[in-house]
């Protein structure tokens, strides 16, 4: 009687997780990195205080439109002493295409009268001086902190919010957490640049409406499930 050849068992398939591992998110820097070196913020800024008052303004704001009003402001006024000297209705002519203009005015000249009294026209460099001045919160500080002083914080705005959660690399349904995450997860020698590559390829690749996916370097990393159509780059094979 022939002896039943026995079935060869199916191939286990290991479920991927939800989240980059260590290992991934080594070569998910390392790829954004390689892009570009040396990632600036597309901000214009000359100094400390015209960065923080570029940042309070960008608020529902963009970028483009932002250095567009400051390339008329910073040349009359760029230093507390002048915004203070302009005041809210001497402000407000060159930031009125910039949405909310109004409260922004108002806010912009009250920081420069508190930098004056508080900490004589200096920017601070900490972050509970930072977030006591007015219109300042906590993204505005982590910017400041990190593009002005070098400090290594992680500013989330809607792009790095939307990355962070798509490709799994630091999920989180509130903003704190998904900062929290990426302060975690993030290997320290990529850490300072960490803001600008994620903002940047969250404007340009990674995008709300249509993400270009076929010509992301992260795609094969990337734990977005609805990824658009296309051929790949070679980078991200």
């Amino acid at each position: 009687m022939p002896v039943a050849k026995a079935k060869k068992a199916a191939p286990t398939r290991t479920r991927r997780s939800s989240r980059l591992s260590a290992a991934e998110i080594e070569s998910m820097f390392a790829r954004l990195k390689a892009l570009n070196p040396s990632p600036k913020t597309e901000l214009e800024y000359t100094t400390p205080y015209e960065l923080l008052v570029a940042v309070t303004l960008s608020a529902q704001a963009t970028d483009v439109g932002v250095n567009k009003a400051t390339r008329k402001l910073f040349p009359v006024a760029n230093t507390p002493q002048a915004i203070a000297a302009l005041g809210v209705e001497g402000l407000k002519p060159y930031i009125a295409t910039i949405g909310l203009f109004n409260t922004k005015a108002a806010n912009v000249v009250a920081m420069a009268r508190q930098l004056l009294e508080q900490h004589a026209g200096e920017v601070p460099r900490d972050r509970a001086a930072l977030e006591a001045l007015p219109g300042v919160g906590r993204k505005t500080a982590n910017v400041v902190m990190n593009t002005a002083f070098g400090e290594p914080t992680m500013a989330v705005d809607t792009h790095i919010f939307r990355v962070a959660n798509r490709t799994g690399l630091a999920p989180g349904k509130t903003v704190r957490a998904v900062e929290d995450g990426l302060l975690k997860v993030i290997p320290p020698q990529y850490l300072h640049d960490a803001h600008h590559w994620l903002i940047l390829h969250g404007r340009y690749v990674c995008k709300a409406r249509k993400p270009d996916c076929p010509h992301c370097v992260l795609r094969d990393l990337c734990r977005f499930k609805e990824k658009t159509a296309g051929e790949p780059d070679r980078l991200s094979e």
